[in-house]
């Protein structure tokens, strides 16, 4: 059982290296990709450096006990501002559809990509909620015994 509770763990920490990485191995097309999104071109500039490292920093978080919480948490709202994103597009909010997806994510449809977003938040809920289980409850004030 305790082997299945890292499942979310492996999941996301693949997610986030995989597609960090995509980003820098592809780094011009992943740039051009940026400048045609929605935005400001300025942002698109910052985002094209910022994402894939911010990626990778969540999978480094996701790596040691220590940070596991703060990786859960980075993820969860990563991936929640995607997926909102992918919402939008998919419902047709934008005049024109653009992507910066990874490798496969790149091949789907809006619907399916919402779903694997969408996915991926649940496993990571559920990672937060196991780490904060694990988490040894402090003495209430008083009660220590001492």
């Amino acid at each position: 059982m305790k082997e299945l509770s890292k499942i979310p763990l492996a999941l996301l920490i693949l997610l986030w290296i995989y597609t960090g990485m995509d980003k820098l191995i592809r780094w011009k097309d992943s740039q051009n990709a940026f400048r045609n999104q929605t935005f400001p071109a300025e942002l698109a500039e910052v985002l094209a450096y910022a994402v894939p490292l911010v990626e990778l920093l969540i999978a480094g978080l996701l790596l040691f006990s220590i940070s596991r919480w703060w990786g859960y948490l980075s993820s969860i709202l990563l991936l929640t501002v995607f997926t909102t994103y992918v919402g939008l597009i998919w419902v047709g909010a934008f005049p024109r559809v653009p992507c910066n997806c990874a490798g496969i994510i790149n091949s789907m449809g809006w619907a399916e990509h919402f779903m694997v977003n969408s996915l991926f938040i649940t496993l990571a809920i559920i990672g937060l909620y196991q780490t904060a289980l694990k988490k040894p409850k402090a003495n209430a004030p008083g009660l220590s015994g001492c």
